[in-house]
């Protein structure tokens, strides 16, 4: 059911407003997370270039924390340990790791994509809300200014 924007009083267009407010925040903090986890898997699958056998045996730094790392050998440059997710991994050869992040980033693709209509369609409809706030606002400034102008002259 559509309902005519002109048709509605300023506390309704308000309202109306704060909810397209919250429509949008929603869905743009919904895009900034799934293209957080997206660079996430990018960056995994970028990784694993590294695992070739010319780097086999080469000396390297291990994450123990976000900070803190240990010096390591890496010894197996064909398999790896990808997180699945719920704390599960599973291991897999390089190529198969690469098909994995690529399946993720595909999804995650698709799943912005979906929501970037939406979140225009939310843009334009507090656009026209706050252009029809702003000509009745108008329209009773000047409707105001016309009564002050009767009664000055009376």
């Amino acid at each position: 059911m559509a309902v005519n924007l002109t048709d509605l009083s300023l506390p309704q267009l308000e309202g109306l407003k704060t909810q397209l407010d919250q429509e949008v925040e929603f869905l743009t903090s919904s895009i900034g997370q799934l293209k957080v986890v997206q660079t996430k898997y990018v960056e995994a699958k970028d990784s694993l270039n590294v695992l070739n056998k010319n780097n086999k045996g080469k000396e390297l730094l291990v994450p123990l924390t976000s900070s803190m790392y240990v010096p390591g050998t890496l010894n197996d440059v064909e398999h790896v340990l990808v997180d699945v997710g719920t704390g599960y991994y599973v291991e897999k050869n390089v190529e198969d790791s690469k098909a994995f992040f690529k399946r993720k980033i595909d999804f995650l693709t698709k799943q912005i994509e979906k929501i970037q209509p939406a979140l225009q369609e939310k843009h334009a409809m507090k656009q026209a809300v706050i252009e029809v706030m702003n000509m009745k606002i108008q329209q009773l400034q000047q409707s105001q200014q016309s009564s002050q102008m009767g009664t000055t002259k009376a």
